[in-house]
Parts: structure tokens; sequence; C-alpha cells
């Protein structure tokens, strides 16, 4: 996914006793012996010059790819699972339905609240002039399925064969995808970003604007009126979407509503199904069902 670190929760350990390089021969050894395998980076697929290359993996619960950059457009989808992916401007939640694209250059970091099976489109820059913006849009059945068949091709696919006209059918799809509202904008101002990102680690949090305002060592008026100005929404909503995607998450890894309600803030759980019918048109229980999460 990334050509910088990747971190795991319960990453190797070094092991006593043994030299590095015979560490990391072992190592190697004990992960055959396992079944298991080294998680995939962009340079191991990024070895042909084609205008699309796809790569796809399994990656654990935990697993986070700390904030990094690409040369290349890059799309982010999940056939299963959610991720959340975080830039400087933005945050992002991609359940199934969904997926993110990122332009050339763009700082981003991805968590794996559950198990994920991704599949990544790195796209050339030169196939997408302006590159655009950070976006999350939706991913129809028609693109989903162009998606998985691009992520089978091999890497030194003919552009002017079959695989070439998949590809080049996969770029007019993703442009006529509708954005969807599954993220939320991220100040600039430090002291506004300081109170975002306590948010978002604690959407349950139920501190008033006053309180914020004093964490951001601000005034109401001036915090209420800078934090309408760069984040495009006021506290409330900001913070309704940031509980939404949170909620998204969480039951995405097996959290039953009623617990998922009273962790990102709700009193009850009629409340918080309340809230979400309002934002998506349908039950908690039935928008995952409907995303398979």
């Amino acid at each position: 996914m990334a050509n910088g670190p990747m971190t795991m929760r319960n990453g190797p350990r070094p092991i006593p006793g043994v030299a590095s390089g015979r560490r990391m021969a072992l190592y190697v050894a004990i992960i055959v012996f396992r079944g298991e395998r080294a998680m995939k980076h962009s340079q191991d697929v990024l070895t042909v010059d084609r205008p699309v290359v796809a790569l796809q993996d399994e990656y654990p619960a935990g697993f986070v790819d700390t904030m990094h950059r690409h040369g290349h457009v890059q799309l982010l989808y999940a056939s299963a699972g959610v991720m959340s992916v975080r830039t400087p401007e933005r945050s992002f939640v991609v359940p199934p339905q969904r997926a993110v694209w990122l332009p050339v250059d763009t700082d981003h970091e991805v968590n794996c609240r559950g198990a994920v099976s991704l599949r990544t489109l790195y796209l050339r820059p030169d196939i997408c002039p302006g590159h655009g913006e950070c976006r999350v849009f939706d991913v129809s059945d028609f693109l989903r399925a162009l998606i998985l068949e691009v992520g089978r091709f091999p890497p030194e696919y003919d552009p002017g064969g079959r695989e070439g006209r998949i590809v080049m059918l996969l770029l007019e799809e993703i442009a006529r995808m509708p954005d969807a509202q599954l993220n939320i904008r991220m100040p600039n101002d430090p002291r506004l970003l300081r109170v975002c990102t306590a948010i978002l680690e604690n959407p349950s949090d139920i501190r008033d604007v006053d309180d914020w305002a004093a964490v951001a060592g601000m005034g109401r008026r001036t915090f209420t009126r800078s934090f309408r100005r760069e984040t495009g929404s006021g506290l409330g909503t900001w913070r309704q979407q940031a509980r939404l995607m949170e909620a998204l998450s969480l039951i995405a890894i097996g959290k039953p509503i009623t617990t998922v309600a009273f962790d990102v803030g709700y009193e009850s759980a009629s409340g918080f199904s309340a809230m979400f019918r309002r934002s998506f048109g349908t039950s908690p229980r039935n928008y995952c069902r409907t995303a398979n999460l």
C-alpha cells in the first residue's frame, strides 16, 4: 500500500542473541512456516509502464499504513472491510461501496479497523489531467466488477488489447461516480486542528462549544466563526459526521449497535439510529447489510 513504513500492533520482536542478518533470515523462515507473508508495497507492482497498475492484498485488523505519499494518482477500494483514510485536509471512512481518490503526492494515512481486502489502483499522472482533489465516491456494481477485473491483470498487460480497453472503461466509470459524504474537512489552524483531532480520537466527548473554544484558546465567537470558515460547517455538524464515520468503523469490526451508540456519544440506541437514518435514509442494520459490513 505504501512506500513508507507500515506498522501493526503486534509486529515482529527482536530475537535475543541472534545477529540482525541471521535474525531477519530466521524471521522470514518463521513467516513461511506459519503461512504468513509480508505486506505488499507500491514498488512491488510499479515495475512496468502502464496507464493503471493494480495491487491487491489482505490487511489484518489494526494495520496502520502511516503517513506517506505516491508519485501516482491512487484509488483505494476495500472489497471487504472498512478503512479510515486521513490526509492533512480531510478524514474519510471507506466502506465496501465507496472508494477514495488520492491525487499525486497527497500525504495520507490508512487505518484498518477490521480485516480489509484491499484493491489499490495506481494511475499514471498523465492520464489524469489536473489530478483533481481528494474525494470519496460511490462504487456501482459495474465499477466494482471493473476494479476487481483490473486487479487480476498481469503487470505487463497489453494496453492496446482487451485489458487496455477495460482500463479505459474503468476510468470513464470512475469519472461518472457521484461523490459520497463520508468525509469531513480538517482545519489548517493548529488550534482548531487540536480540537478536531481530539474529537476524532474520542467522538463520545460531550464537551460543548465553550469547552472546545477554551481548548483552542479562543473566545466563543472567534472559535465558531473560525471553525465554520475552515471546515465549512459548525462544530455540531462536524462532530456528527465524525461520529458517523467512527460508528461505521465500529460496526464493521462487529460491535453491536447499542454499544456503538454509546461509544460515539449517544445516550440511547434509538437516538443513534434516528440520527443514522436521517443521514443515510436507512437503519444502521440495513445499511451494513447492504454494504456487506
